[in-house]
């Protein structure tokens, strides 16, 4: 008997869609299973995650037990995958491994050219519409930054947690923000300032030791003195600052002082007096002499 193994997934966005939901899915895919006369051997459940990636928990272990089934079972093809080049490298790595692939609503069959021909063009159908989703919620989240209208979707950063959709002090946090600027601005290093907070145990929010990368970025990120950057624009916020805006300034002119490479010297300052700010932005990326 065939053994089929059943994917299902929504994002946040899918579960407010008819007949995506997790359980939906599931029905009509046991359905189909005894219509076919399946054996299911398991079902492979990711939730809130995006087709776009294959960095999905229940994905991998899908791929991982293959011996386990014979047939991959979904109920539409962006429920597998978002981007054709991912579903292409799937379908080859099932035809390598003697796996067929199903869709039930597509009535998709991959023994035949003709099937796999209709599984390529409805896979960048579902890429195209993806990628169009994304450009309409850049340039909405691109409008809002040039409002200087709010926070932008993004996790909130080491210092702050969110509360009823704003920036707010997290009282545990803040006093160690407030000691990597005061190191540093004392004259301390980046790699200084990292070993003092291992030294003292202090870890960061996913309890890892710091380093010279994540001091980097706390220091260039002006969302301690009360602004938001958005790509190349800079805004004023409304959540509480942690540290001014003189001891920001400061620290940015420390840092250019101490690249190395001229070209990577630029120097952030953020103004006191006008609720917007579009500069080149301090790159996090640059090598600096900590």
């Amino acid at each position: 008997m065939v053994k089929a193994a059943i994917y299902t997934r929504v994002s946040t966005d899918d579960q407010a869609k008819e007949g995506y939901s997790l359980e939906a899915q599931k029905e009509r895919l046991e359905a189909y299973c005894e219509a076919q006369r399946w054996e299911i051997s398991d079902f492979y459940v990711d939730e809130g995650h995006s087709g776009r990636s294959t960095r999905r928990p229940e994905y991998q272990r899908l791929m991982e037990e293959r011996d386990k089934w014979d047939i991959l079972l979904v109920l539409k093809m962006d429920r597998i995958h978002r981007n054709s080049k991912n579903f292409m490298i799937m379908m080859e790595d099932l035809e390598c491994w003697g796996k067929e692939f199903a869709s039930m609503q597509e009535s998709l069959d991959t023994s035949n050219a003709v099937g796999r021909f209709v599984v390529d063009i409805i896979q960048r159908i579902a890429q195209l519409e993806s990628e169009q989703i994304g450009e309409r919620t850049y340039m909405g989240m691109k409008q809002k930054a040039d409002c200087g209208e709010g926070i932008l979707g993004f996790n909130p950063p080491f210092g702050y947690h969110l509360e009823g959709g704003d920036l707010s002090s997290n009282e545990e946090e803040v006093p160690v923000i407030r000691k990597i600027f005061s190191l540093y601005l004392s004259g301390t290093s980046m790699a200084d300032v990292a070993w003092s907070l291992n030294r003292d145990d202090i870890l960061t929010r996913k309890e890892n030791q710091w380093t010279v990368w994540s001091i980097s970025r706390i220091l260039h990120n002006p969302v301690y003195a009360g602004y938001l950057r958005w790509e190349e624009t800079i805004y004023r916020g409304e959540h509480p600052s942690i540290v001014s805006v003189a001891e920001f300034n400061e620290v940015q002119r420390i840092i250019a002082c101490r690249t190395k490479d001229p070209e990577r010297r630029h120097c952030l300052e953020l103004p006191e007096d006008i609720k917007m700010v579009s500069k080149e932005r301090n790159t996090e990326e640059e090598i600096v002499a900590g």
